[in-house]
């Protein structure tokens, strides 16, 4: 059963309300984000923005698209009503977003669109209207888990197909920045896990992380019990479980923290036991190579392979070390810790035990009180100028290993007035 139907916002001049936000107010969900047909987009965004205390802005002039911002970070676009509302209506992906509301509340439902609501199901006006906009078959994907709704058989084998044409290039394949956002769109769920699996199924995970599905049967050992593509998606669930406000870079990385190991897959002949050196290292290359290939911002991409490629450093094993560990690392903390327990808690292969996952905790726990202890680093005791007249050498490396070498004994505690950091930094110096 659907919740009570929220009040809708005032109607513009012979607007009529469709996609999302109409789908959401007939599930008794309120939206954020309403879209609009009208006669005069211009005249209905002012009208719109006056009775709401909103801001109206023109997105588009060629096309006469019309926004307003309103109070909450509610948002309304506005295009031009076409002559044919009906047949602008069964253009549309799924029949749930075939549905139109006129003042009062009257539904304009042209293909059962209210029918498949009410019955939690995704089906397509068309097969065309599928081809027409391949990113569609994303849609449904995000759809289906953002929604709670299942795909019936034909819009299945409908999807299924697009991805095939487009994995055999007999359809074109949508920009990567829309790929992107409805990708986004599913890893933000708090069952995003559960979403990876169905682009899996659906062959929409070739299409997007093909890099990922290569851990497929790599089978590993150890503390594992999963290959290593599931055990990147068990990562991905377990650290959304415990994190449910992990941003995106950080969901990423969790997701993809493993995605060298079948490149770096080496097997002892006697044995079979698998191994797999340097794969964090690896893995930090690819996710940089798959997140600048779905345009994610520089940073987003700088962070979470970062992580990656760190997601294999020991915990410490002492206060000392904790300190240090918080030094070496700080810019990447607290998300390097959130994908070190998502892999060790996917983790459940015979070598793992409650034992091991205490002492991992522990570990944890030293690395989380050095950081409470110390959460931003220390200012430095000497400034380079000084460095280098106390060293008598010129600007170059060295005055930034010196540097380096400060801020460590620095961070542990080891100095502490400007005083000790010559002294540290004259015995640093000496000849061995």
């Amino acid at each position: 059963m659907f919740r009570r139907r929220p009040p809708l916002p005032p109607f513009p001049p012979g607007g009529v309300l469709v996609g999302g936000a109409a789908r959401d107010w007939l599930r008794g969900v309120a939206a954020k984000d309403f879209d609009w047909m009208v006669p005069d987009p211009a005249g209905a965004a002012r009208g719109l923005a006056g009775a709401l205390g909103g801001t109206a802005f023109e997105l588009d002039a060629a096309r006469g698209y019309w926004r307003v911002s309103a109070a909450g970070g509610v948002q309304h676009d506005l295009v031009p009503r076409p002559a044919d509302v009906e047949e602008d209506l069964r253009r549309r992906d799924f029949t749930v977003n075939a549905l139109g509301v006129l003042p009062g509340g009257r539904v304009l439902d042209v293909v059962g669109g209210q029918a498949d609501l009410r019955a939690r199901r995704l089906r397509m006006v068309s097969r065309e209207n599928l081809r027409a906009d391949p990113l569609r078959a994303w849609r449904a994907a995000r759809f289906e888990l953002t929604l709670g709704f299942r795909l019936e058989p034909l819009t299945e084998a409908a999807v299924r197909e697009v991805a095939s044409d487009l994995a055999g290039g007999r359809l074109p394949l949508p920009a990567w920045e829309r790929v992107r956002d409805e990708v986004h769109a599913l890893l933000r769920s708090m069952h995003a896990a559960r979403g990876v699996g169905r682009l899996e199924e659906l062959g929409l995970l070739a299409l997007t992380v093909p890099e990922l599905r290569e851990g497929r049967g790599v089978t590993q050992g150890g503390f594992h019990h999963l290959d290593v593509f599931a055990h990147g998606v068990e990562a991905l669930h377990q650290l959304i479980g415990r994190f449910p406000d992990a941003g995106l870079p950080l969901r990423w990385a969790a997701l993809l923290h493993d995605v060298g190991k079948p490149r770096t897959l080496a097997r002892d002949e006697p044995t079979g036991r698998a191994s797999f050196h340097g794969h964090d290292k690896a893995g930090a290359a690819i996710t940089a190579q798959v997140l600048t290939r779905l345009k994610l911002p520089g940073e987003d991409v700088r962070h979470a392979s970062a992580l990656v490629g760190a997601h294999m450093v020991p915990l410490p094993a002492s206060e000392r070390e904790a300190r240090r560990f918080v030094h070496r690392r700080r810019a990447l903390l607290p998300d390097l810790l959130a994908v070190m327990l998502a892999d060790r808690e996917a983790a459940r292969g015979p070598m793992s035990s409650e034992a091991s996952r205490r002492a991992y905790a522990r570990g944890i726990e030293r690395v989380l009180a050095a950081l409470e202890e110390q959460p931003s680093a220390p200012p430095p005791l000497l400034r380079g100028e000084e460095i280098m007249a106390l060293l008598g050498v010129p600007p170059g490396p060295r005055v930034g290993e010196a540097t380096r070498a400060l801020a460590e004994a620095t961070a542990l505690g080891e100095v502490t007035t400007p005083d000790e950091a010559r002294a540290f930094l004259r015995a640093w110096n000496a000849p061995n």
